[in-house]
């Protein structure tokens, strides 16, 4: 069979139908970011510690991992509390002397505000904000699997603004 040689269309052709992988509209649609994207991009490392252990130990575990506050699990994993820089300095000013040989049960926060991989990112900020803490455990379906902190959702949010501005300028001179 001999192959076919190109002929250019001519009036009455159907004209193909045109497909666009992207458009204007689809650059700059509005999506909601949401604490999963945060957490592909961190990663889902977890510290905790025990109720039993020592604000010492804990104390240790932040300095050396250079974070501010640290999930409190039984030995399930299941969350029990937080305990952060505050609630230690807090101790710290009530018992000076007598803080870091306390157990971590007696300062840690119990009642702690989570928020799941689906939340937008925004709501998160804004519970942050108003509840005056910086550091928020994500739990899926009950299970921990994850810690945001105030900074990783200002920072995504950083980002993403900085991408979106380049994406504009590409489109305004391109």
């Amino acid at each position: 069979m001999a192959p076919t040689s190109y002929q250019a269309p001519m009036r009455g052709d159907k004209a193909d139908k045109k497909t666009v992988s992207q458009s204007t509209e689809s650059n700059l649609a509005s999506t909601t970011s949401t604490v999963a994207k945060l957490l592909e991009q961190k990663g889902d490392a977890v510290y905790a510690v025990r109720p039993q252990d020592t604000v010492h130990h804990a104390v240790t575990v932040l300095r050396d991992k250079r974070i501010g506050a640290l999930l409190v699990t039984d030995q399930n994993g299941d969350m029990q509390g937080i305990l952060s820089e505050r609630d230690i300095v807090r101790k710290l000013a009530e018992t000076p002397g007598q803080t870091l040989p306390q157990q971590v049960d007696g300062l840690m926060t119990r009642e702690v505000t989570t928020c799941a991989p689906a939340d937008a990112l925004e709501t998160i900020l804004r519970k942050m904000t108003d509840g005056k803490f910086r550091h928020m455990p994500v739990l899926d379906d009950g299970k921990l699997c994850g810690m945001i902190t105030i900074g990783d959702v200002v920072n995504f949010r950083l980002n993403e603004l900085e991408y979106e501005s380049l994406r504009m300028k590409q489109m305004i001179v391109g």
